[in-house]
């Protein structure tokens, strides 16, 4: 799946989540998936090539490269992305299933009013309760779980987030302690603290949106206590006043 029709399918999703939603996404898309494709493959396009170690020995430069590099920021990024992601789906397929239910309850109805119910349900836009708010919260606290998750790696994999000028292997086949030089370590930098500090904001709004998501249903909660206290009273007057 492109870039393109990942982000197709994840504003069609969107079109049911909070203003915070809309943000996550735009913010995913502007400020990670931009760059990245934009920028920071060009910049570690060269990391393999331009990595050189101070000895002739075949094989330890790929060797030294494999112990420092286990794997690129670029294919980690780019899986994190796709997991970050994935729990929006969740809600997309639920609406698709809401909508495929109805559709089939309208096609009782007669052909105009199957028509108007049709055209209702392409542009309606479900409320974030019941079942959907239950799938809603699930996938961002997915969301979180593989932010955080790849934020970690990322940092353990890599001692950090500075990608440093030298660095030293004595594995084999290399005759001894060896010197190795990263290629635009700076730029490197900049880079990885930039996409960690974008995943970052990222989940900051996903715990606003989920702490947000918590204070609706219990507003909710409250009113409808509330509604049925009042009738409730209502019914006991009117029992008193028949009485």
């Amino acid at each position: 799946m492109s870039w393109p029709a990942l982000y197709t399918q994840l504003v069609g999703a969107n079109r049911h989540s909070t203003s915070l939603g809309k943000i996550w996404l735009s913010v995913l898309f502007i400020f990670r998936v931009m760059v990245l494709v934009v920028a920071a493959e060009s910049v570690w396009g060269d990391e393999q090539s331009d990595f050189t170690c101070n000895t002739l020995q075949p094989g330890c430069e790929n060797v030294c490269y494999d112990q420092f590099f286990p794997v690129s920021h670029i294919r980690l990024w780019c899986l994190q992305l796709v997991f970050v992601s994935t729990p929006t789906l969740l809600v997309a397929m639920y609406v698709a299933y809401r909508n495929h239910r109805d559709k089939r309850r309208a096609g009782f109805l007669g052909n105009k009013g199957q028509e108007e119910e049709l055209e209702t349900l392409k542009k309606r836009r479900l409320p974030i309760a019941g079942a959907l708010w239950w799938t809603y919260a699930c996938s961002l606290v997915f969301r979180l779980l593989f932010e955080g998750g790849f934020m970690y790696a990322l940092y353990v994999v890599y001692d950090g987030f500075q990608m440093p000028r030298l660095v030293q292997c004595d594995q084999w086949p290399c005759p001894n302690l060896v010197d190795c030089f990263i290629s635009r370590p700076t730029e490197k930098t900049i880079f990885t603290v930039f996409m960690a500090t974008a995943s970052s904001i990222c989940m900051v709004l996903n715990m606003a949106e989920l702490a947000y998501l918590v204070a609706k249903a219990k507003e909710r909660n409250t009113c409808r206590k509330s509604s049925r206290e009042r009738t409730q009273n209502k019914t006991n007057h009117k029992l008193l006043v028949s009485a």
